[in-house]
């Protein structure tokens, strides 16, 4: 009976054993159906899906898709000089891909960002479409995880009620009427930076000093966005923006590579390096906020100690704050890790486009000297030499706003921008599936001489000399801002860059003059090919030099830029 009973037991734990094993076995073979699906199968029902509606593009690769393609693009032209050496057709340079692969496969085709599909849309009636009319069908870019850290998930990447009431808390800091008590602010920071600039060049010799402008104007901005941010000065946030430039550097060679979920959990050097970086930074923003909401508890009208404090400007921080104030019946709280989120997102989004456009500003002021000496007379006309532009001066600096439109339309600060399909979706009569994402490269869109006309890849601001309406020839083409200005997260039109920026360069062009040093002083590139909405990078070298120069009947000596 013994022997009987186990013998039972062996046949039942074998059985079990067996029964084990099989669904080990399923399971195994479920997943790798999962996996080759995913990264196989799909992609080719997909190529086949578009092919059958005439959308075609590079072959679908393995698990990397056309990356490798796509950065050996990018590196070869990143490798071949500008030429002519004042061309501003940096199409081919910034967006190698996607010049080389519309001349075979048209407007729209197809890529493959590793296993994921993307299709590019340049037709403006389509981008129109994708942005405005059926925004409902198309949701943000999930950005790479490492960059999310970066950028934080503030406003432009909410969802749904927290979006709506986060926009409705902070869209009064982008009132025009609060951003123009900001530009004395900003002003006092630029003639601060001309006045060093004026020293450097008066004691070099010759006169002459040659700078990196994009440095400089980084400064600048920093000081400007932790103002705005914080109510505080640029030293305040100093270390979060050195610790955000090194994040910057990971983010960047993260976009080289595919994806692999779950990699950036494994404690390799690079990433424990990442970790301590985020560590970093949220500690020193933590910092800055429990002080400032240690300043708003001492005084029981927040908008009155900013009045004090800022000449009436009221910052992103102290709305934030308010939003918390127990006293308001009607206020929600905004926690805490949030408003760490969205400091982080406006220190991003702001310090980056803020600094490409004031240097590709000055960049094109250099290499066309014509323009720089009409928005200098312009701005002494209003201005006066040495006086700060005021928010009553920026509307009448005709010259200098048509010269900003046409550097956001040369040089955007986004080259392209991504959404995702949330449902199944016809687009200019193609047929895309849910998850498909959608690029729309927004540099080409801006040098297409459909649009524009054949001086597409010139600089001329007088094509902004009607105002909003740019004298191209397309009926439905946006100004430079608008594809910006059309992103649904963002607080509202009042807060692009351009808006401001006059006052930026005003005291510049007043008192000094720049040219171009060497056949390439800037070289636009893109700092993060694999999600295009970042935006170019560029290396800009800007010799100032000293000169007698008299000015109406003042007779200054200035140093003239």
């Amino acid at each position: 009976m013994e022997m009987d009973a186990e013998a039972g037991r062996w046949w039942t734990w074998n059985a079990a054993a067996v029964v084990a094993a099989g669904a080990c076995l399923l399971l195994l073979m479920h997943v790798a159906a999962r996996v080759a699906d995913a990264l196989w199968w799909r992609p080719r029902r997909l190529e086949a899906h578009f092919a059958r509606q005439g959308v075609r593009g590079p072959p679908y690769r393995f698990l990397l898709g056309c990356v490798t393609e796509m950065v050996a693009l990018m590196a070869e032209a990143a490798a071949k000089p500008m030429s002519p050496p004042d061309s501003h057709d940096a199409l081919p340079r910034v967006l190698a891909f996607y010049h080389y692969w519309r001349k075979i496969y048209g407007p729209m085709f197809l890529i493959w960002f590793g296993p994921t599909p993307r299709l590019t849309v340049a037709d403006p009636e389509l981008v129109r479409e994708v942005l405005l009319t059926h925004a409902d069908a198309f949701d943000r870019y999930e950005a790479h995880p490492v960059v999310r850290k970066l950028e934080g998930h503030g406003l432009i990447s909410l969802h749904d009620d927290k979006w709506a009431f986060h926009r409705r808390v902070l869209t009064p800091a982008f009132y025009p009427d609060n951003l123009n008590r900001l530009a004395p602010h900003v002003g006092r920071s630029v003639a601060a930076l001309v006045e060093r600039w004026r020293a450097m060049a008066s004691a070099a010799p010759g006169g002459e000093v040659e700078l990196d402008v994009a440095e400089w104007y980084q400064a600048v901005a920093e000081e400007a966005i932790a103002r705005a941010t914080f109510g505080r000065s640029y030293d305040s946030g100093r270390v979060v923006f050195r610790m955000q430039a090194r994040l910057m550097a990971f983010a960047s060679e993260a976009f080289r590579k595919v994806f692999v979920p779950g990699y950036r959990f494994l404690p390799t050097k690079k990433n424990r390096l990442q970790w301590s970086l985020d560590r970093e930074i949220r500690r020193g923003l933590v910092t800055l906020i429990g002080n400032r909401s240690l300043e708003t508890a001492h005084d029981d009208d927040t908008a009155e100690l900013n009045d004090k404090g800022s000449n009436g400007f009221r910052d992103l921080l102290g709305f934030m704050i308010n939003a918390n104030d127990k006293k308001k019946k009607a206020a929600a709280a905004i926690p805490v890790e949030d408003m760490l989120e969205e400091c982080k997102t406006f220190f991003f989004a702001g310090k980056q486009t803020t600094t490409n456009l004031l240097t590709w500003a000055t960049v094109l002021l250099a290499m066309h000297p014509d323009w720089q000496e009409r928005a200098r007379q312009e701005v002494l006309a209003v201005c006066g030499a040495d006086e700060l532009p005021s928010k009553e001066h920026l509307p009448k600096l005709k010259t200098l706003g048509m010269i900003l439109n046409e550097t956001l339309r040369l040089y955007p600060p986004a080259v392209a921008t991504i959404r995702r399909a949330m449902r199944d979706v016809t687009l200019g009569g193609v047929s895309i599936p849910r998850d498909t994402e959608l690029l729309i490269p927004i540099m080409a869109m801006h040098h297409d001489a459909a649009l524009w006309g054949l001086d597409a890849t010139q600089f001329n601001p007088a094509r902004f000399a009607r105002g909003g309406a740019p004298a191209g020839v397309h009926p439905v083409r946006a100004r430079p801002a608008d594809v910006h200005r059309a992103e649904p997260g963002a607080p509202g039109g009042e807060a692009h860059a351009g808006g401001r920026a006059p006052a930026v360069p005003a005291r510049a062009v007043a008192q000094l003059r720049a040219r171009a040093h060497g056949p390439h002083a800037a070289l636009p590139a893109v700092r993060r090919a694999g999600d295009l909405p970042a935006g170019a990078g560029l290396v800009a070298a800007i010799r100032f030099f000293r000169r007698r120069s008299i000015d109406g009947d003042g007779g200054s000596t200035t140093i003239l830029m």
